[in-house]
């Protein structure tokens, strides 16, 4: 089977535009992100995550306007995956952010993309990312001294939702194969039909109110109308290991995006542990890179 790393050879002088794209996107959504914690406890994190989708997919529907291409039956299925995980990503993660700081729960599901570029290269070098990995998930998992620290629940959303974060870039890169902007469409708008229904049997008649709806539509603006449209043009043209190096930064910006906007400080050991999944990410990315040929 193909690996999609080999299925294009970007030139380099291309790289730069996607990589900034991604950065632009991993600030928007943290963004977006600390600003929906704090409407939690009006419309619940179902609720909450109903806005996300639910608006970003209407948005995306409108600006893309998909329905004017043809869908094979094969890119029909991989919409269907891509959107599936996209909308369980969306709900595990704020139910993550519900239960402990933003910056540690991103930092647990960057052990997505992390585990998509160490399964992608096989290097024994890449051992060397793993144990630091493991160091940092040791520093900052409920265990030992640590059990009073984090809430073993939101633990597991966030690993839940690092396992969603990896089939979305697997699942993702076979999307974005058609037309980027179609395809994150239509990937969103599977992911609505998954989330809206729980949000309205959770918030109810709350998700009407319209000052409410109107910061829903800013957060679905900020955290998945505007990201995943350019994580999908980075997803095109770059290769999953730089895709992956790239997307490491993802714990520091939400940690600082959950300090400055929500007043998460992170203990010194915390920062040590969010550094550490930041430099194994970008190491076994880096080492990706340098295993394909020039």
């Amino acid at each position: 089977m193909t690996k999609f790393n080999d299925t294009f050879n970007p030139d380099h002088h291309h790289v730069l535009l996607p990589s900034l794209a991604l950065l632009a996107g991993q600030i928007s959504v943290n963004l977006g992100a600390a600003v929906a914690k704090n409407l939690f406890p009006v419309v619940g994190v179902e609720g909450m995550t109903a806005y996300r989708v639910g608006f970003s997919a209407l948005l995306l529907l409108v600006i893309f306007r998909p329905w004017r291409y043809r869908i094979s039956r094969r890119n029909g299925l991989n919409l269907l995956l891509y959107g599936s995980v996209l909308g369980l990503m969306n709900l595990l993660i704020y139910k993550a952010f519900n239960l402990i700081p933003i910056g540690i729960a991103v930092a647990i599901e960057v052990t997505g993309p992390l585990a998509v570029a160490i399964f992608s290269s096989r290097r024994p070098r890449d051992f060397i990312s793993v144990a630091i990995a493991v160091f940092g998930l040791y520093l900052l998992l409920p265990l030992g001294d640590n059990a009073a620290r984090l809430d073993p629940l939101g633990v597991t959303y966030a690993f839940a939702a690092a396992l969603c974060w990896a089939l979305y870039i697997i699942s993702g890169k076979r999307a974005a194969m058609m037309h980027g902007g179609q395809a994150v469409a239509w990937g969103m708008l599977v992911a609505a039909f998954l989330t809206v229904p729980l949000g309205i049997a959770h918030a109810g008649s709350a998700l009407l109110a319209p000052s409410i709806m109107l910061t829903g539509l800013v957060i679905a603006v900020l955290s998945s109308a505007i990201p995943y449209s350019l994580e999908i043009f980075s997803l095109r043209h770059l290769p999953q290991g730089v895709f992956g190096m790239l997307s490491s930064g993802a714990p520091a910006v939400s940690a600082l995006a959950g300090m400055l906007i929500l007043d998460e400080h992170l203990t010194s050991t915390q920062w040590i542990a969010i550094s550490c999944m930041v430099a194994a990410l970008a190491l076994s990315a880096i080492s990706l890179r340098k295993k394909r040929p020039g």
